[in-house]
């Protein structure tokens, strides 16, 4: 069994189905995957939710709470929530307007459920417990917003950390399969400035609320080295000054450097040696240990996990291969091959090619296959519990694979059906 990454703090209660634990029961991905079901079970913060669908419901996604309603209005398009709760009690709200998805909600809430996930034995992050606290302590709010980053959203004024439409790529969908850049993600930096803000805090104000200030001081740290060795920050220095005087810049750095960490611009063929549009200095992670030795110390055993925690829905309209492991004519899989855990959505018959992590990887209505890189007699195959486990009994090629709702099995030499109990 995989470990459970969110053992101190769950979603709306039976998302823990979804998202609390990488082992989760065939009749919990069932229920999450087709969300077809009636939702008398699905237990929401508020009970006046009749006007969404069950689907919706079944993804942890409701109406606003009464008291968030006041401000985040149906006047400024708001029209649904979710959130992850923490372990004093309180929770950090997600609100999304109306031209927003759900698969963009889940996946938002996902990768601030990925920031907050344990990283057993790290110096600041084995137990994140403390910046949830903080972060809904300090009334943590990220707000998913209609449109693009362009002055018109009026909402963006309110309190909290905007995140447009037109910047969240969901797994499988086109903007994510063709890594289009004016489409940028922008969901990884856009939720980690709220966890930073928030919940690990940001010094040189005039009160440090954050969790972490030994972890600030070494991000500080990298970040003056990076801007003085012209590093991050490079042929910007309008932008560099803005920064300075809202004392955003190891915001935007560390940004920089989580970005690069898990794949956001190995596919950008305009900066073909840089990432974050030429601001800093590596473009895959394998060049910040080369190029900015003080920020790859963030990343060594710190605070983040060296893959992608949460299990990521592929988008219902995807069809063919989806690939984690990294083919470079395929743009994504810049990004996918830090991925572990997926569910296919939807009914096309789609399938996943593993990579050499131990996934999790659940199936969709239609009919699936799993692809691997060897010959079946090199793979010991299992089932238990509705579950088919494949080994690879190569080391450092094809990991354990844990199958549910799976039907075939791809070797290189054979496809076979996937075993019954």
């Amino acid at each position: 069994m995989k470990p459970a990454y969110f053992n101190f703090f769950l979603l709306i209660p039976t998302l823990s189905i979804l998202m609390g634990c990488n082992s989760s029961s065939t009749s919990e991905v069932a229920a999450v995957k087709s969300a077809t079901t009636e939702t008398a079970t699905i237990k929401t913060e508020n009970s006046g939710s009749k006007g969404l669908s069950a689907q919706t419901l079944a993804l942890g996604i409701s109406e606003l709470p009464a008291t968030l309603k006041e401000t985040y209005t149906e006047a400024l398009h708001f029209n649904r929530y979710t959130k992850v709760d923490t372990p004093n009690g309180m929770a950090i709200h997600i609100v999304a307007q109306n031209q927003v998805t759900d698969n963009q909600i889940v996946r938002a809430r996902s990768i601030l459920m990925h920031f907050l996930a344990p990283l057993p034995g790290s110096e600041y992050g084995a137990d994140k417990g403390a910046v949830a606290n903080k972060m809904s302590e300090n009334g943590a709010v990220l707000m998913l917003l209609n449109g693009v980053d362009d002055g018109t959203n009026k909402a963006a004024e309110l309190d909290g950390q905007p995140l447009y439409y037109g910047e969240i790529q969901v797994e499988g969908h086109p903007w994510y399969i063709e890594q289009d850049y004016t489409h940028r993600d922008a969901s990884f930096e856009e939720i980690l400035h709220l966890v930073h803000d928030y919940g690990i805090g940001v010094d040189h104000n005039a009160t440090f609320i954050g969790a972490l200030p030994s972890f600030q001081a070494e991000i500080r740290a990298a970040q003056v080295d990076a801007l003085s060795n012209n590093l991050w920050g490079m042929g910007a220095p309008e932008w560099i000054a803005e920064l300075s005087a809202e004392n955003s810049l190891s915001q935007e750095y560390l940004a920089a450097v989580i970005d690069v960490y898990y794949g956001l611009w190995g596919a950008n063929t305009e900066h073909v040696t840089t990432g974050m549009y030429d601001i800093y200095v590596a473009k895959v992670r394998g060049d910040i240990a080369n190029e900015d030795a003080s920020g790859a110390l963030l990343l060594d055993n710190k605070f983040f996990s060296p893959f992608l925690t949460y299990n990521a829905r592929i988008d219902e309209g995807f069809i063919g291969d989806f690939s984690l492991r990294l083919n470079t004519d395929l743009p994504y899989s810049h990004h996918a091959q830090y991925l572990k855990d997926v569910t296919l959505t939807g009914t096309n018959n789609s399938n996943v090619i593993v990579n050499q992590l131990d996934n999790n990887i659940t199936g969709n209505a239609g009919e699936n296959t799993v692809i691997f890189s060897g010959p079946s007699s090199e793979y010991l195959v299992t089932n238990e519990n509705d579950r088919v486990i494949v080994q690879d009994m190569r080391d450092n090629r094809d990991g354990e694979n844990t199958l549910t709702m799976i039907e075939k099995l791809k070797f290189s030499d054979t496809t076979i059906d996937v075993p019954s109990n």
